[in-house]
């Protein structure tokens, strides 16, 4: 899809030269496309571009992989083969094709309705960063979400969730139903176009064209009462202005879809994101409020629930709905704080101080009255450098001030002096 445009800088200059790169891959390993802003293109470049990109489609369309699906289920166990090398679905009249690669035998209709399980996890962090959610996590999420009312789930870039739903309501009566949009267009081997929209969050395409769109388009639409609600889990190393964006378009489609009662008001959003891009999320979403709830991964070696100290899942969630709302489990050791009006963790202790419930971290933290705020345990107040940081640092590093001016104090994305078109 569309790249993005970024600007090089350079220390002590305040204006930037301009480019355009690829809005999904940070590496140029993976997409290589780079061009300035004022760069002439020649045609000779343009068409060798376009045979990369013709060179590069996916196999199957969509519509020829839920038809291939349907053949898949038609066949007896005993025939049913998954190519782990190519990360295909196999008909017989494949496997020649396939003979040196590994595959794997027997798919049940179970595995196919998990295909999060089946697929590898593309963990490249600077391209697809692709962590699943446990099952901890997810049937939280789950549980949350129907309690809240939603009947509608528009799952970008949350797979598991997805096929969760998609699970339950195949085996039972039930009233939840979602749509995944996702970069990864291994799913259109297991989903119909009105399950699943080939999609990419940094830049708000549809692979598919208007006819995804429009399927976005009709899923958000609230008949009969069914209330909708956005849940994302974006890579973590994103731009998170790029990834709101995009949001802000989806919630704008949203808004287009009754002319009445949606003015003016946002869709209820679920964004999950570590807490240390908190200040990051507000600047674009000031409505939003970050709950204590630490979301885990089953792919992820650090992101996991019930670790102590430091070693907690920094994910959180971050949501536009009334924090009182969002009821957090007890046996986990979360509980009510009555002057907050939300649920915390058990080792965010109100300060009375800030009149505040802390802790972002779900250690205790503690209030340094010269800084006139909370600060982490681990941090001590240094005179020197007038803030509380940790014991061991150097105290001449805090002198480097922002990469344009030199001043400190602020970033070089919040310099005055740096000049916004």
């Amino acid at each position: 899809g569309p790249a993005l445009l970024f600007v090089k800088t350079s220390q002590g200059k305040e204006e930037g030269r301009r480019f355009y790169a690829c809005s999904a891959c940070r590496d140029r390993k993976d997409c290589n496309f780079f061009q300035w802003e004022d760069e002439k293109v020649s045609e000779t470049r343009l068409a060798a571009r376009e045979e990369y990109n013709r060179n590069h489609q996916p196999f199957f369309t969509h519509r020829q992989n839920v038809d291939r699906y349907k053949n898949f289920v038609l066949l007896p166990l005993s025939k049913r083969r998954f190519c782990r090398e190519c990360q295909q679905l196999l008909l017989p009249a494949e496997w020649e094709k396939h003979s040196d690669h590994q595959f794997l035998c027997g798919i049940t209709t179970a595995q196919l309705k998990s295909p999060s399980q089946l697929l590898y996890p593309l963990e490249n962090k600077k391209t697809n960063a692709q962590y699943l959610f446990a099952d901890r996590s997810c049937q939280f999420l789950l549980n949350l979400l129907t309690d809240l009312g939603f009947r509608r789930v528009l799952s970008v870039g949350t797979p598991r969730l997805h096929e969760m739903i998609q699970s339950k309501a195949s085996q039972e009566e039930y009233s939840v139903r979602s749509l995944l949009l996702d970069i990864d267009f291994r799913y259109s081997q297991f989903y119909t176009e009105d399950e699943f929209c080939h999609y990419n969050m940094f830049n708000h395409h549809f692979f598919g064209g208007e006819a995804a769109r429009e399927t976005c388009r009709k899923f958000l639409y609230e008949e009969n009462g069914e209330r909708v609600v956005m849940v994302t889990d974006p890579p973590f190393g994103g731009l998170v202005e790029a990834l709101a964006s995009s949001f802000k378009k989806l919630m704008a489609m949203w808004r287009e879809t009754e002319k009445e009662g949606h003015d003016n008001k946002e869709m209820p959003m679920f964004w999950i994101f570590p807490y240390f891009f908190e200040s990051r999320i507000l600047d674009f979403f000031p409505s939003f409020s970050m709950m204590d709830y630490q979301v885990d991964y089953d792919n992820h070696a650090l992101y996991k629930h019930g670790k102590t100290g430091r070693r907690q899942s920094p994910v959180r969630i971050f949501t536009n709905l009334t924090p009182s709302m969002i009821v957090l489990p007890e046996e986990e050791g979360y509980r009510f704080c009555t002057v907050c009006q939300r649920y915390v963790s058990s080792g965010n202790q109100h300060c009375e101080i800030c009149n505040s419930c802390t802790s972002k971290d779900g250690r205790r933290w503690k209030h340094c009255v010269l800084c006139k705020k909370c600060v982490k345990p681990s941090w001590f107040h240094c005179n020197n450098c007038n803030c509380c940081t940790l014991p061991k640092h150097s105290c001449e590093k805090t002198d480097s001030g922002c990469f344009v001016c030199g001043k400190a104090g602020h970033k070089r994305s919040a310099c005055p002096s740096l000049s916004r078109s």
